[in-house]
């Protein structure tokens, strides 16, 4: 073990599902750079967003903490940077913070990014071509493919930091969000390949909740400017669909070989430098994402398609090369590992847990066997409701309570509530509602009384 305070690069994509990502499903597309922190770290893969949504994930990334707890629980509310976040400690403890990309957590206010001693960031969602970037509050625009650029002005920093302190690097890609706008130089990729379409692409959502079958992110509800273009006249309702999954998928995916183009640029200017032996360095994503699943695109959904993020770590001292994870680790759990390898302590509690032994190989005997959500937008963009659940490692429980109680922008229509339970080792796509199956009354018993101790833990009274 270095005793040695660690840097840390930080990247983190937006919308990257981890099956598009070959260290952890080799059917999609080929990314071998991202492999290469996973092969010469661990891959984790059971890792989950607390909130399966941009800023909300982000907030608490940054602060160890469930959304009700941060304040950010849709994207209508602003960050206050006025609380406790792990760049702030790592900043006032001897480190250089950068922090270059997307940030999507509001401006002015005290909604800026604190903590960094450089940032320069997309206003909102950002442009994927020329974009404009905000530099320590002063708009630019930036020429250029987005991904690339913020490669480029990441490594700038890292030529110009002061090489006397350790170093914490966020780099926050925008890809692959949607509207799915590959580079020039990707734009025909797959051009050649028809990509099969998911297992359940085609679910009719006929034994699951009512909540299922009323959300609007189905891919037949792309539009002309997401698949860059009309149908051909003459198709049928099931071939519109399907030529909508190719055209979105392969822009998805030529998305995705652009960011794993510019993490391997990183990751050489790490080995160029003789900096990757002391950096610790991780590749995620800020959520999940359907790639067709369930017939869907977009996340929100307690389902592992939305819940799941990618997650690789690198850390030549203390990870073992090749190695995998299956324990449980949620995003509020990344800030104190982060303090854990810096040794650097919180000045108030996060409700996260530091996993750098799991990293190591060694979990702790108490580590969690259950896993807490909360969506809380309810009914916006693509008429979600509103929910909150239980993972076990066989059991998901999932509670639609369907109102949208004081978060900002919720649309205020109350659905009937609804419950859902999915047996994961029999029904690992979950297809099959066992809620009200007498054989599952135990379970179902079991899962809300632990969904009564979680709520509790965490201090969400709501």
């Amino acid at each position: 073990m270095s005793t040695k305070q660690p840097n840390i690069l930080f990247i983190m994509s937006d919308d990257h599902a981890a099956q598009a990502i070959s260290s952890y499903n080799k059917e999609l597309v080929d990314t071998p750079n991202i492999d290469r922190i996973a092969d010469e770290g661990m891959r984790f893969d059971n890792v989950y967003c607390t909130n399966s949504l941009c800023a909300p994930s982000r907030a608490s990334i940054l602060t160890g903490n469930y959304s009700h707890e941060n304040g950010v629980r849709g994207l209508s509310e602003h960050f206050d940077g006025r609380q406790q976040t792990f760049p702030k400690l790592l900043q006032e403890n001897g480190y250089e913070t950068a922090l270059v990309g997307k940030w999507h957590l509001g401006h002015g206010g005290n909604s800026d990014p604190t903590g960094f001693d450089y940032w320069n960031v997309f206003p909102d969602q950002g442009d994927y071509h020329n974009p404009v970037m905000m530099e320590m509050g002063e708009e630019k625009q930036v020429e250029g493919y987005a991904t690339d650029r913020i490669t480029d002005l990441s490594i700038d920093w890292l030529n110009n930091r002061n090489n006397e302190k350790p170093f914490m690097m966020m780099v926050h890609h925008k890809a692959p969000h949607r509207p799915w706008e590959p580079p020039e130089k990707y734009k025909t990729l797959f051009n050649d390949r028809e990509f099969k379409v998911p297992t359940t692409f085609n679910d009719n959502y006929g034994d699951r909740a009512n909540a299922a079958k009323v959300a609007n992110m189905r891919i037949e509800d792309l539009k002309e400017e997401d698949v860059k273009g009309v149908p051909p006249t003459g198709l049928s309702k099931q071939e519109i669909k399907e030529w909508k999954f190719q055209r979105y998928i392969k822009d998805y995916l030529r998305c995705v070989v652009s960011i794993d183009d510019n993490v391997g640029l990183l990751l050489d200017y790490l080995d160029d430098n003789q900096l990757a032996q002391d950096t610790i360095v991780i590749y995620t994503s800020d959520q999940g994402f359907f790639l067709g699943e369930h017939g869907w695109y977009d996340k929100r959904f307690m389902y592992e398609e939305s819940l799941q993020m990618p997650f690789v770590m690198r850390y030549p001292h203390e990870i073992k090369p090749g190695s995998v994870s299956t324990d449980m680790i949620i995003n509020n759990d990344f800030a104190p590992t982060f303090l854990d390898y810096c040794h650097v302590q919180a000045k108030e509690k996060m409700q996260g847990e530091s996993f750098r032994a799991i990293a190591k190989g060694e979990t702790p005997d108490n580590w969690r066997d259950a896993v807490y959500y909360r969506y809380w937008e309810h009914l916006t963009i693509h008429n979600v409701t509103a929910h909150y659940g239980v993972r076990t490692d066989r059991y998901k429980l999932i509670y639609y309570y369907g109102e949208p109680l004081d978060v900002i922008g919720a649309v205020p229509k109350p659905m009937e509530p609804e419950w859902e339970l999915f047996d994961l080792e029999k029904d690992p796509l979950e297809l099959k509602n066992e809620y009200n199956n007498a054989a599952y009354t135990e379970v179902v018993n079991e899962l809300k009384d632990r969904l009564v101790q979680l709520r509790e833990q965490y201090n969400e009274t709501v």
